[in-house]
């Protein structure tokens, strides 16, 4: 077996563990810095919004010889906007000017034209106006507060309130932590980040949802007994699906890296950039925020419940009472738990009390149970100068 999945059977045994609870107000401290970034280059800089928000133009020319600097030099100043001039792998040249009219276009492309030295009719222009854009967005707001009311409606029903509370905490932060990103890179935001934003919330939804999973399984009647805090259930479970939440994560991770890196960086892929980062940054910040927030989260929320103290305090106690009996060499009583993961009290009396009186009606003699045991009286005739089995000789109460 490997290393990595040594690793995975001890955590899952409770044989290995880190104390990811403890430590949590350390990574609800990383957490809110990043989200201080992410929303302080929200403010500063603001969002690129590409052409499909704000309304534009896109020109793509044929293979060409001419600088990307050159092509953005002649957009600007045909157009009077700002320009953003991307090569694709083909040798092709995507120009992108926002916020142009008709009339603009136009020009902007004889320019082109004439710098390329092509005909006018070989530069592919496509325009969008603003009110398309528009309606994108609205859209866009629309699928995403849909998809959080129904995930808050899922979890509460499938496992409760506070685990759905705490998993709208998870995605709003991955959300905004994705949004900072792309407000400190710059990558423009187009459709497809939309697209990439909402499938990484069921991504680090789904990363949650197992998480939540194994959580319950662990602390079903945790009050019952008192061998487990129901933090300390929480922190051994997280560490169970610990290995499977960092595989799970990683597998997704690579193919994204190619798009990201490969595709978009080498290849000049365009629109893969804005997909692939918005899904590379998201798949992290899910993976993170389901093992460092979420979970806490919801350790923190339970244990305001009186019944989760008042089980705390009885952990508390039994724990003092051990600690008591042990510093006077008894035997205390200690939690166990069974192969189910269910956690049973062993009880200090034994089982047999070799003290106590034989049942009633029980006339058979045999040898004593333990030293001490009082034994019944045995005949003294029995067996003196008489063969074995001359009892069988009597009959009624008579002797003859």
């Amino acid at each position: 077996m490997s290393r990595l999945g040594t690793l995975g059977a001890r955590l899952y045994r409770g044989e290995a563990g880190y104390d990811f609870v403890a430590k949590r107000f350390l990574w609800y401290g990383v957490s809110v810095l990043i989200t201080i970034i992410a929303i302080a280059g929200f403010f500063i800089r603001g969002l690129n919004m590409g052409i499909e928000f704000e309304g534009g133009a896109v020109f793509t020319t044929p293979k060409t010889e001419t600088s990307v600097s050159q092509a953005q030099e002649v957009a600007e100043e045909a157009s009077g906007h700002q320009a953003i001039v991307q090569e694709l792998g083909s040798g092709k040249l995507r120009i992108q000017v926002s916020s142009i009219e008709t009339q603009q276009s136009d020009k902007v492309k004889t320019a082109l034209a004439e710098e390329l030295n092509v005909d006018a009719g070989a530069i592919n222009d496509q325009l969008v106006g603003p009110s398309w854009g528009e309606q994108i967005a609205n859209k866009a707001w629309q699928g995403l507060a849909i998809f959080m009311v129904l995930v808050v409606i899922y979890l509460a029903i499938a496992f409760e309130w506070r685990m759905a509370l705490a998993a709208l905490v998870a995605l709003i932060h991955d959300l905004t932590i994705t949004v900072g990103v792309y407000t400190i890179v710059g990558f423009e935001v187009t459709p497809g980040t939309v697209i990439g934003l909402l499938t990484i919330l069921g991504y680090s939804l789904y990363d949650t949802v197992v998480v939540f999973d194994g959580l319950k399984e662990s602390t079903k009647d945790i009050t019952k007994q008192t061998g487990f805090t129901y933090r300390e259930a929480a922190n051994r479970s997280l560490n169970g699906t610990l290995v499977r939440s960092i595989n799970t994560s990683v597998v997704a991770l690579l193919p994204v890296a190619g798009l990201l890196f490969i595709g978009g960086g080498v290849l000049g892929g365009g629109m893969l950039n804005d997909i692939a980062l918005s899904l590379f940054v998201g798949l992290a910040a899910g993976a993170y925020s389901s093992i460092f927030i979420a979970t806490p989260l919801v350790v923190d929320f339970k244990e305001r419940d009186p019944a989760i103290q008042a089980h705390n305090k009885r952990v508390a106690a039994r724990r003092a009472s051990d600690a008591r009996s042990a510093a006077r060499g008894e035997k205390g009583t200690a939690g166990r738990e069974d192969d189910a993961g269910a956690v049973a009290v062993e009880d200090d009396e034994p089982e047999d009390d070799p003290r106590a009186p034989e049942p009633a009606g029980q006339g058979v003699v045999g040898p004593p149970r333990a030293e001490g045991r009082r034994q019944q009286p045995v005949s003294r005739q029995r067996g003196r100068g008489r063969p074995s089995g001359s009892r069988g000789g009597r009959s009624g109460g008579k002797r003859r």
